[in-house]
This record gives C-alpha cells, structure tokens and sequence, in this order.
C-alpha cells in the first residue's frame, strides 16, 4: 500500500472519534473501500464501544466487507 494510501487511511481512523455520528458515519463509507488490516482493527473498536447504535452497524457491515477481501487477496496469493 502507497504512503499516500496509508494518510488517508490514518485520517479516517482519526475521524472515528469525533463527536459527530455523521462524520464517523462518512469515515466508515470511506474506510470500507481500503481493504487493510488497520482499517479492520480500527472498525471492530467501533463494533465494541461506539454509543451509536447506527455507526456499530456500519462499523460492522464494513468490517465484513473488509474481511472478506482481506481473506479473497490472501487466498489469490498462494
């Protein structure tokens, strides 16, 4: 993954924590289209402890989409 990838990445993982549900909402959106370990690390402590009942499912659509392709690109590359 590019450096500039990984900024990115690192600014959505930030914005997680803001106090606005829309803006976490919007970083979930985003983050759901990287496919990195970080991202799903980053969402399953959004699962876990997020007040927003919205977000933690969101958190968890994602993070299964994550997964799945995470599982897909190491099954291609053996």
């Amino acid at each position: 993954m590019t450096t500039s990838n990984k900024r990115i990445i690192a600014y959505h993982i930030s914005r997680l924590q803001d106090k606005s549900r829309d803006v976490r909402l919007k970083s979930i959106a985003e983050l759901a289209l990287m496919v990195d370990e970080d991202v799903l690390n980053a969402l399953r402590g959004l699962v876990e402890k997020d007040p927003d009942t919205e977000v933690r499912k969101a958190a968890q659509e994602a993070g299964r989409t994550i997964f799945i392709k995470l599982r897909e690109q190491a099954a291609s590359n053996r």
